[in-house]
């Protein structure tokens, strides 16, 4: 069988490594792309390749329209093809709205919005020439529940509702689904430095009380890019412990 090709942004910490894995553990050549931390990106190269699985780091910084071309076309001139995407990146600055300067506004919707956006545009003409192809988004529950100083945060993954829907409406005949999952709040290096209350109040909030394995969310993610999902394309899959029906 043709080895299969997918790039996972955002790919070598929390819920992007664990989809990284996943993947690779399936037998698909992986390429995660990192903007820092790269004793982590190659910790998890290292460990695939130990474990018989192809993943490659690739360092960029995905809000770069001109890094998201090339990166696919490199792609396309190594391995022939690109077969997934999981647009998983994500950038959060907290300030309050009165506070938040012009340029913070800005990043939040260029690496959490426009990335995506230009990642999808790079890779459709290759899936297209495959006859299919599978991008799943990664957005928040942050965008429906709000979040006072997260606004630009909330905003873009708002925006990503309406992406998914248009790109899936635009490439549904070339045999591409396109599909979006909210993560609600996982077990992350991020969420266990918070302060200890901080974490109790979290956990109070969720119906199902406890935060969720980054794994739990990767299987979602892993369904969505199967064959077994070729009919699933537009939709919403949310997986949040129930985090986002309020108490």
């Amino acid at each position: 069988m043709t080895e299969r090709v997918a790039i996972v942004t955002g790919g070598t910490r929390g819920i992007g490594a664990a989809i990284s894995e996943l993947l690779a553990a399936d037998g698909v050549h992986v390429a995660t792309v990192c903007a820092g931390n790269h004793a982590a990106a190659a910790e998890l190269a290292g460990r695939r390749a130990a474990a018989g699985g192809s993943v490659r780091v690739h360092p960029g910084d995905v809000a770069d329209p001109q890094f998201c071309r090339t990166l696919v076309a490199t792609l396309v001139a190594d391995r022939g093809r690109v077969d997934y995407l999981v647009n998983n990146a994500g950038l959060l600055v907290e300030n309050s709205v009165s506070r938040m300067t012009g340029e913070q506004w800005d990043q939040a919707l260029r690496v959490n919005l426009s990335a995506p956006f230009h990642l999808a545009q790079a890779v459709i003409g290759p899936m297209a020439g495959q006859g299919s192809g599978r991008i799943v988004n990664i957005g928040s529950v942050t965008a429906a529940m709000g979040n006072p100083v997260e606004a630009g945060y909330g905003a873009a993954k708002a925006g990503l509702l309406g992406l998914t829907r248009s790109l899936a409406r635009a490439v549904a005949r070339k045999g591409i689904t396109v599909n979006l999952v909210v993560p609600g709040v996982f077990e992350t290096e991020m969420t266990a430095s918070m302060r200890p209350e901080a974490q109790e109040a979290i956990r109070a909030m969720i119906p199902l009380g406890r935060r969720g394995d980054p794994r739990e969310l990767a299987a979602a993610v892993r369904f969505l890019l199967s064959d077994e999902a070729s009919y699933v394309t537009g939709s919403v899959v949310t997986v949040d412990g129930g985090l986002s029906m309020g108490a």
